[in-house]
């Protein structure tokens, strides 16, 4: 998660947003490698962000466009980003970007 967050271009500030509004200083100590517990909202907020990662995976065959795709505004979030919508913090924010991709690249 912490490469892909690097890939983002997320701060620290935004990762413990996105992560469950976890303190920064917890997610320091992920990106040395102490994960301590995790939770069951911590666990679904991982989920859906490997979930639109994956997404982004399918949709752009080249990589770097889906990383931008993440900060670019979009019509379908109120000319917003899909960061944005997911900095509102809540799991089902997450959800909803990963919902959008999902249906935007169609049923399995």
């Amino acid at each position: 998660m912490i490469r892909l967050f690097d890939h983002w271009g997320v701060t620290e500030a935004q990762a413990a947003i996105l992560l469950g509004d976890i303190a920064v200083r917890t997610y320091q100590r992920w990106k040395q490698g102490e994960y301590g517990r995790w939770n069951v909202d911590l666990a679904a907020r991982l989920s859906n962000l490997i979930g639109i990662h994956k997404a982004l995976r399918l949709l752009y065959t080249q990589t770097e466009r889906g990383y931008r795709w993440i900060k670019a505004p979009n019509r379908a979030f109120g000319d917003r980003s899909a960061l944005d919508v997911m900095l509102d913090g809540h799991l089902t924010d997450l959800m909803r970007v990963r919902r959008y991709l999902d249906s935007y690249r169609g049923a399995w």
